[in-house]
């Protein structure tokens, strides 16, 4: 793979299953760093990140991976790959070490080799204390960290974790988050995070595709995504609201009160001169105008929708 190369590839890519159509002509160029592959249920990440694998073949299209083609060699491309399940995977009876040990052995490592580098990432996922235990007998968040540590043991040069916080509670999920995050920052691993809870995507990625009805509805990185909205604005001031709201409605501008500010937004192509036209009217003492950054929900819900209000 050339440095100039995107890590993961597609054009063009559809996968159907009978009628339905999971994938619809998906081109797309992946960057390294962390990328987060974001769609409510039934969008088709999973199955994207399958097809990626070399798991599912493409009804169409082409694609590659770390510069390997995973459908003319998928044995060669899932040798650089980590992948992290949705659901769970292990063998019943075997003890955490052992679990992750077997998927070394899997991926390609010597048995002893395997075996040291289990010890390794269990003592980086925090997992050094109960690795003996029988993997049946872990919690939902532990065996989250078991399969991540299984994604981790053959050191892989790109890491593909599916819906990795499910089940886990605040704390967990945290946790995971960040061994995430300081995979793709401190340890320079490729991470493609698939989720649809936006919230995971915006605290550890930052590349973003949106998926939507198996499209591609946005992609870009999360600052070209939460850019400012046009023609919403968020005022501080002091003075009651009401007489400033009256005043902005009647200028054709619409306002919704939030903690610490009103979010206004103004007549398109009139800018600020509507909002600073009502505060004079109305006596507000007007501290700030700010245009309004969209969240990445927000620009989820606009890419969806077609909506571009809040």
């Amino acid at each position: 793979m050339g440095t100039g190369e995107p890590v993961v590839s597609l054009r063009e890519v559809t996968r159907t299953f009978g009628r339905v159509t999971a994938l619809d002509g998906v081109t797309l160029d992946l960057p390294p760093g962390a990328v987060g592959l974001l769609g409510p249920n039934g969008a088709g990440k999973s199955t994207m990140l399958k097809v990626l694998l070399g798991l599912l073949l493409p009804t169409k299209g082409s694609l590659r991976v770390l510069g390997v083609d995973p459908v003319a060699d998928p044995v060669g491309a899932r040798r650089r790959v980590g992948y992290m399940p949705e659901v769970d995977s292990y063998v019943p009876g075997l003890t955490g070490v052992e679990s992750v040990s077997f998927a070394g052995v899997l991926s390609g490592l010597p048995r002893a080799a395997a075996m040291q580098r289990a010890h390794t990432v269990l003592n980086y996922v925090g997992l050094e204390e109960i690795r003996y235990r029988k993997i049946e007998e872990y919690s939902t968040g532990t065996r989250q960290r078991v399969r991540l540590a299984q994604a981790l043991v053959h050191d892989p040069d790109l890491l593909f974790l599916d819906e990795p916080t499910n089940g886990l509670d605040p704390d967990g999920r945290e946790e995971i988050l960040g061994v995430i995050r300081d995979l793709a920052t401190r340890h320079g691993k490729r991470v493609v995070l698939c989720s649809h809870l936006l919230r995971d995507v915006e605290r550890t990625c930052d590349f973003v595709i949106l998926l939507y009805q198996g499209r591609v509805a946005r992609q870009g990185t999360m600052a070209e995504i939460r850019t400012a909205r046009k023609d919403w604005y968020r005022v501080t001031g002091r003075g009651p609201l009401e007489p400033l709201e009256e005043a902005l409605r009647a200028a054709g501008c619409t306002a919704a009160r939030h903690p610490g500010f009103l979010l206004v937004g103004v007549p398109e192509g009139t800018g600020t001169a509507s909002v600073f036209r009502a505060a004079l009217r109305s006596a507000f003492d007007l501290r700030s105008v700010a245009p309004d950054e969209a969240s990445l929900e927000d620009a989820f819900v606009e890419a969806v929708t077609g909506d571009g209000g809040p």
